[in-house]
């Protein structure tokens, strides 16, 4: 099984909708055997609240289910998840000292738009202080960059539905 972790900042915009997308994604193409999925925030904001409302809007807009409360990443999901996806430098930077602090050095972890060609290096902006329309443009790029990211999966483990 292939374990999966989308990172934001509080755990209640963007990480829970890329989970979301992701979740939906592997569903439909029949995999859900074959991946496990979570998503946490760097800090503690957010600890054990629902997803935002915008984001639980933008999801039944899309019809993706939203079965989330917000945690913060800690050390034990550098060792049970395989890809830990960062949404902008800001976590990735956190979740590079967090992973030497944590003992893990070693551990590779991704923007969400690597797997995006000519997106490569971007962030997935943060829509927490704007209105619903950041919201439906991070589900745009969230939806592309998990398209991409599992077509990347399906052929580096030589997956089939």
């Amino acid at each position: 099984m292939i374990r999966v972790l989308f990172v934001c900042l509080g755990n209640i915009c963007r990480s829970p909708l890329a989970e979301a997308i992701f979740n939906s994604k592997v569903k439909v193409a029949g995999m859900e055997a074959q991946f496990k999925c979570d998503s946490a925030g760097t800090s503690d904001f957010h600890i054990g609240e629902l997803p935002d409302e915008r984001t639980v809007k933008c999801a039944e807009k899309y019809k993706l289910p939203l079965n989330h409360r917000g945690r913060q990443v800690n050390r034990t999901d550098f060792r049970d998840f395989e890809y830990i996806l960062a949404m902008d430098d800001h976590n990735l930077r956190n979740l590079n000292n967090m992973k030497v602090r944590y003992g893990f050095g070693e551990k590779e972890i991704y923007l969400m738009r690597d797997f995006v060609t000519g997106s490569q290096g971007m962030s997935v902006p943060d829509p927490y202080y704007g209105g619903q329309e950041g919201f439906e443009e991070i589900y745009t790029i969230l939806d592309e960059a998990v398209d991409r990211f599992l077509a990347q999966l399906i052929a580096t483990h030589h997956l089939y539905a």
